[in-house]
């Protein structure tokens, strides 16, 4: 197993204040709202729906009863419950939400590792409205992948991984060459970022492509992933415009006096 422990945060010039608030949403969110994952009428009620998604209407149905033919034991699977707000506003709700406490701690450790110097280069505003942008519109490639591949278009999806991707392919663009710390077999090793953050990219595309092969995709949204990585890629163009114009800026000075 390989995850990320920290990176070089060095050059870093400013309090990351909107990165921290994100994530101190995220687990008031789950915590107090979601009831550490227990209210499943909130979790059901605001989590995106593809179908509410590309219908614009509420949907709501009623929870399924299953019976184990070995141990026959009963399990209720609630169902969708009322969204009390524009179906179109899921695409915000549900990238604070969770299904699970590792679930929030993958996403938060991401975050925290990564969002830092992205919202150092971008500026603080910036950087709260394109970790918005990148979590509704990588929800949307999550819906029009369903509507294309499948499966069901009444599964919900949640999670902060679509922003969280987003953000990591800004890091990717911004910082190519800056140290991530990479825990693996209990050795710290330390990669540049297009290895650490490229090798994950592709790890979602290979499990991407197998759940669209008929495989078992575990309940995780790689298309999300997917599509969040490069519209973060697309859209740090813009973002962080100022930081990658200064980098270049600077490069070209630093070559005229070699």
């Amino acid at each position: 197993m390989v995850f990320p422990i920290g990176d070089d945060n060095r050059d870093r010039k400013t309090f990351p204040i909107v990165n921290y608030l994100l994530i101190a949403l995220n687990v008031f969110v789950f915590i107090y709202w979601q009831r550490w994952g227990h209210n499943s009428e909130v979790t059901l009620g605001y989590s995106t729906v593809p179908a509410e998604i590309l219908t614009g209407r509420d949907i709501v149905t009623q929870s399924l009863m299953e019976k184990d033919p070995i141990t026959g034991n009963v399990t209720e699977y609630p169902g969708l419950g009322p969204t009390n707000i524009p179906v179109f506003l899921t695409l915000f709700t549900s990238m604070f939400m969770h299904g699970g406490i590792a679930h929030l701690a993958g996403n938060m450790l991401y975050l925290w590792i990564f969002g830092d110097n992205v919202e150092d280069a971008m500026g603080h505003i910036k950087y709260f409205f394109f970790y918005l942008l990148c979590g509704a519109l990588a929800s949307l490639c999550h819906v029009f992948s369903t509507l294309i591949f499948g499966p069901s278009l009444l599964i919900p999806s949640l999670g902060a991984s679509g922003a969280i991707s987003g953000v990591l392919g800004a890091y990717l663009r911004l910082f190519p060459g800056k140290r991530v710390h990479l825990l693996t077999f209990f050795i710290i090793i330390s990669v540049p970022a297009f290895i650490a953050v490229g090798v994950w990219f592709a790890f979602q595309v290979v499990n991407g492509l197998g759940a669209l092969g008929g495989d078992d995709a575990g309940g995780v949204a790689y298309a999300a992933h997917i599509g969040g990585f490069i519209v973060g890629l697309l859209l740090v163009g813009w973002f962080g415009k100022d930081y990658i114009s200064r980098k270049r800026v600077a490069k070209a000075s630093r070559g005229r006096f070699i």
